[in-house]
């Protein structure tokens, strides 16, 4: 992941079918859907914050027929910002009964395109894990905030960008049941700081993803070895990278691609995964 971050060159046909409309409009491409209750009432909300002086924008998304506290899932975005994929995502966990608070880390209405601007900018916070762990913080105390969520139940994912995010603010010592990376970045600074993991660790990898590699996937493992993190980690074959989002196009040979396979089986990972959390 640092690779491409720090040489967005690489990617530059990772997205080219983002200008397209969002494929899981489609039925024949869309990602697993999760059907809601018959008395579900999907609220969502866009919420402004701060981390110091800049303005964030998050999205909020819960079932108003639900009473009580439930669990909190923190998500964070893929290179590109906040958009319609992960508010997708976030409106799917609130289906499934939990509190979901897309973070914010670039900063209201800031949407880079790929891959020079959006590489730059997630490279930005790649080479400054202070900054990114920052945004994360706060876009985690948002998340405790709400009235519905319970604090003692709450959980992060990440995609690609994200996914190296939500393992972040783990090392912070965030007091997260689980963390669900799906084919994020794993490289770490300060592999120290996996001491600090309170959690449980679920690593959702594209087997043939060229941008994460061999030495950052051993380095990882060796990081939660060493801090005892409970772990697992699954890697999908013929996967590469970005493979739950329609929007990465079907070309494996550019280095990300969907992969409907790999989106379907990820996500009843992360299912089961939460149900064994919560």
């Amino acid at each position: 992941m640092k690779k491409w971050l720090s040489t967005p060159l690489l990617l530059a046909s990772l997205l080219l079918a983002s200008q397209a409309a969002p494929a899981w409009s489609s039925p024949q491409s869309a990602p697993t859907q999760i059907a809601a209750q018959p008395t579900a009432q999907i609220k969502t909300q866009l919420i402004t914050y701060q981390d110091g002086d800049q303005v964030l924008e998050g999205y909020l998304a819960y079932n108003a027929a639900q009473t009580g506290k439930r669990p909190g899932i923190l998500i964070v975005h893929e290179w590109t910002g906040m958009g319609a994929y992960v508010k997708h995502r976030a409106e799917q966990l609130a289906k499934m009964g939990y509190v979901a608070f897309a973070a914010d880390i670039y900063g209201k209405g800031v949407h880079p395109k790929p891959p020079q601007e959006a590489g730059q900018m997630a490279g930005k916070y790649k080479g400054n894990r202070a900054l990114f762990r920052s945004r994360l913080k706060a876009g985690y105390q948002m998340l405790l905030k709400q009235a519905q969520t319970d604090p003692a139940k709450t959980a992060a994912i990440g995609y690609c960008f994200g996914g190296t995010g939500a393992l972040e603010l783990a090392r912070t010592g965030a007091n997260l049941k689980g963390v669900v990376s799906f084919h994020g970045g794993l490289d770490s600074p300060t592999p120290a700081d996996g001491k600090n993991i309170k959690g449980k660790v679920l690593i959702l990898h594209g087997a043939e993803d060229p941008f994460v590699p061999a030495k950052d996937i051993e380095a990882f493992l060796a990081e939660l070895k060493a801090a005892k993190v409970d772990w697992q980690m699954v890697s999908y074959s013929g996967a590469v990278h970005a493979f739950t989002n329609p929007e990465a196009g079907n070309n494996p040979s550019s280095g990300a691609a969907y992969h409907a396979n790999a989106d379907r089986r990820s996500w009843e990972a992360m299912k089961q995964f939460f149900a064994e959390l919560f």
